[in-house]
């Protein structure tokens, strides 16, 4: 898969698929920025714009987007377990989790 194909399944993932299946699942997180969020942090393991310039998806390449992808992946085949997890470390990044 080409840049422009992974970005166009990002997009397809964390802007329609994700924040779909978790309004029918009632995940804790429904947004698309949310699922972003996370997957942009996964990718980076700590706070996607410390290391990626905005907006991500005009910079994001490479191993980095794989792994943004490859977790946008995982949220989707995955009941809301994953999703708790890896919003979790997320905020641990951030600072917002103890």
């Amino acid at each position: 898969m080409n840049r422009d194909e992974q970005i166009a399944r990002w997009k397809l993932l964390t802007e329609h698929l994700l924040p779909h299946r978790a309004r029918e699942q009632h995940w804790p997180l429904r947004l698309d920025h949310c699922f972003k969020r996370v997957c942009l942090d996964y990718a980076f393991q700590d706070v996607w714009y410390n290391h990626l310039q905005k907006p991500a998806e005009r910079h994001i390449t490479g191993d980095a987007l794989a792994r943004a992808l490859e977790c946008a992946e995982a949220l989707l085949s995955d009941d809301a377990t994953l999703l708790r997890r890896r919003n979790e470390d997320s905020l641990r990044w951030r600072g917002k989790l103890r």
